[in-house]
Parts: structure tokens; C-alpha cells; sequence
């Protein structure tokens, strides 16, 4: 039956890895593609990982170093559209599964996505590291946090899922456009040095424009503006985000404090920002949070609570993709269930099944189990 999904008959790899690469797997799966996860073999000492970042998505064991397993990868990959390559640079070489010696001559059409933290040139080539050290030789953990404080690195977020996991998903689309026109895949190299970098255009671009030219958290758009920022409410610990920049919004921000503008130091002359901080932080901590949703909702002071997730949780908020394609969808997943838990898949979930819907391949025939991993049921090629 057709689907009118957007990647619906996309069949994608994804051998198991950390955050960015699920993550590129997961944007994949949920508009459409059919994931299958190639996860390592179980340790039956150890209780089975469940990754969160697995809605919509199938799996099934295998031991890469057993060339049973990797020829029933080939196998697999030959009629596959995409794999998700995670590891560091030059672990499917040592496997014998070099993307340009041996995947693409194998299937010609394949994409191989490859997601690495650091760039596969330069000094850090070979280096482990993880979010916090891809950002900073990026250049972008220098521009975050508070003037004379230490760069303060935002979660895993920048490098991870926005410049990792996020990038290689629109490589993966670039070289599925690509291929439509060619009929050829390709290798896709995506890095979260690269990706961090690119997010952020716009703050390198500006550091010779009022925007972004003074030291670290001391901007407009870094914590460096009273206007722009957050302050803590009457109730400890629950805080008001302010983005009042335009003028008209500013005056909205002042007349939902109770506040004219003659009351407050002139905003443009950057002197008086410490006083109206100190201004905006002793008027914040009047009310609760929820007193000052009553003044703010509706209007246009560009002022909002800072909510938190486990109260959006609580109040069942409906967590949605990214991107509505109004007449082809991403796939639907309710927020009490693959939202806020995720999509719950254990190793060797659905894989079998998937092989079945991809295939019409069954256990003894095509494949076979031994210890829990997958390998294949014919002779190992000389490939």
C-alpha cells in the first residue's frame, strides 16, 4: 500500500552508535524511511541498552568482526538505500568495509552517510572526544556564556543533534535528490566541527556589527542585554525568558512591568544596561510565574515562562516533528508513549520482521542466529 509518507520505500542502515547518528536516523524514520538498526552483539552479562532515539525504528544483532555477520550486511546493503556509518575514521576500512573499495562497488546506489565529531583531516583527525570539544575547536563555545566566566557549553545539543545528527540527515537528503537525477549514491561526510561552525553563520558573520562585537555575554543575543534574557520569578528556581528587541516590544515589556519609559535608563546607550537588569530582576521576583503569564500571554513584550520538561511532560504537551509537509506528513507518534520515552527498542527488536517486509527473507533460510547475532546462512564471499 502506498504511503504518502515523504521518504516512504527508503530503506536505511543504521549501525548503532551515539546521539548523532540514531538522530539522523531518527529524522529519517519518522518521515517515512524504514530503519533497521544493526546493533552489537548483547552481553548476556550486562542488561540489554535500550538507545531512546529509536521511534519507528527495527533491530537485529550482529558481531561485525564475524565475516558470517558482515556478509549478511553485504547482503543486506545491496538492495539498501543509506547506511549510517558512526564510528571514527577508518573502522569500516579495518572491517573490510571501506565505503568507495567495496560498498559503492557493491551497490552503486547505496549513500553512505558517515558522522564523525572531529573533521577527518587536521590535527584532531584521529583524537576521541565528544559535544563539548567538536564546539569548542569550532570557535562556537568561545561566544557562550557570561561575560567574564568560562565558555559554557549548552548540553550536547550544538555539536551532537544540530550540527551532527541534524547535518548528516540533510546530507542523506542531498545525496537522495542527487541520486534521482544520477542514479548513482555516494559517500556523505558530515562533522560536528563543520556543522556547529555552519549553525553559526550568522553570530561569526556579525562580529564586526553592534550585534556581536563585544567580548562573550556582553551582546545583544548573548546574555549581554537586559531586554534579552531571563530572570528568576517569585517562586525560586522558575524563570521569565524576555526577547523584547523591537521598540514596540520593548514598550509592551515596560507597560506589562508597570513601568513607562520614563522610569527606566534609556535602553540604547549601553551604560545603562546594568541598571535596567538590576531594574528587570527586582520587578521579576514580585510575582510568581504564573502571575506573570497572566500579564504577558496574549500580548507582544516578546515574554514568556521558561518552561521545563518534566512539567511539559505532566501537562501531556503534544511534542511534534520539526517540519509539517502539509500533503506528505512525517509519520504521527503519541507524546506519552515515543515522545517523552521514546520509541523503547531493545537490541534485536523487529529485525526479522523487517527483513521479512524488505526481502521476504526468514530465519534459516537467508540467515541464521547464532549466540543472539545474526549471520548469514550461505558461504562467505570472497568480496
Amino acid at each position: 500500500m502506498w504511503s504518502s509518507h515523504p521518504l516512504h520505500g527508503v530503506k536505511v542502515v543504521e549501525l548503532a552508535g551515539l546521539a548523532p547518528g540514531p538522530f539522523a536516523g531518527l529524522l529519517l524514520a519518522d518521515y517515512g524511511a524504514s530503519v533497521l538498526r544493526i546493533d552489537r552483539a548483547a552481553n548476556k552479562t550486562l542488561p540489554p541498552t535500550g538507545d531512546s532515539l529509536t521511534r519507528h525504528k527495527s533491530s537485529i544483532c550482529m558481531d561485525l568482526k564475524d565475516a558470517r555477520s558482515r556478509e549478511l550486511l553485504l547482503s543486506i546493503l545491496l538492495q539498501a538505500d543509506v547506511l549510517i556509518d558512526p564510528f571514527r575514521p577508518g573502522v569500516l576500512e579495518r572491517l573490510g568495509l571501506s565505503p568507495t573499495d567495496v560498498l559503492l562497488k557493491h551497490n552503486p546506489r547505496l549513500i553512505v552517510a558517515r558522522m564523525t565529531g572531529f573533521r577527518r583531516d587536521g590535527k584532531y583527525k584521529d583524537m576521541a572526544g565528544h559535544d563539548i570539544n567538536y564546539i569548542a575547536v569550532s570557535g562556537v563555545l568561545s561566544m557562550l556564556g557570561r561575560t567574564g566566566e568560562t565558555p559554557f557549553a549548552p548540553g550536547n545539543i550544538l555539536g551532537d543533534f544540530a550540527g551532527g545528527g541534524a547535518m548528516c540527515f540533510v546530507g542523506i537528503l542531498l545525496a537522495l535528490i542527487s541520486r534521482s537525477a544520477t542514479g548513482k549514491g555516494q559517500v556523505v561526510e558530515a562533522n560536528m566541527v563543520d556543522g556547529a561552525a555552519y549553525l553559526a553563520t550568522m553570530p561569526r558573520l556579525a562580529r564586526k556589527t553592534p550585534v556581536w562585537s563585544e567580548p562573550r555575554g556582553t551582546n545583544l543575543l548573548d546574555g549581554g542585554c537586559p531586554y534579552y534574557d531571563t530572570y528568576e520569578t517569585k517562586d525560586k528556581g522558575k524563570y521569565f525568558a524576555v526577547g523584547a528587541l523591537e521598540p514596540q516590544f520593548y514598550a509592551a515589556l515596560l507597560k506589562g512591568l508597570g513601568f513607562s519609559r520614563k522610569d527606566v535608563p534609556a535602553r540604547e546607550d549601553r551604560d545603562n544596561w546594568p541598571a535596567l537588569r538590576e531594574i528587570f530582576t527586582k520587578r521579576f521576583r514580585e510575582k510568581t510565574r504564573a502571575e506573570w503569564e497572566e500579564i504577558f500571554d496574549g500580548t507582544d513584550a516578546c515574554a514568556t515562562p521558561v518552561l521545563e520538561q518534566d512539567e511539559l511532560e505532566a501537562k501531556g504537551f503534544d511534542q511534534r516533528l520539526p517540519v509539517t509537509l502539509v500533503s506528505t506528513p512525517g509519520k504521527s507518534f503519541k507524546a506519552d508513549e515515543a515522545g517523552w520515552e521514546g520509541g523503547g527498542l531493545l537490541a534485536g527488536d523487529g529485525g526479522e520482521t523487517r527483513l521479512k517486509e524488505w526481502f521476504g527473507w526468514t530465519k534459516g533460510k537467508e540467515y541464521q542466529e547464532n549466540n543472539g547475532i545474526l549471520v548469514s546462512a550461505k558461504g562467505v564471499s570472497k568480496l
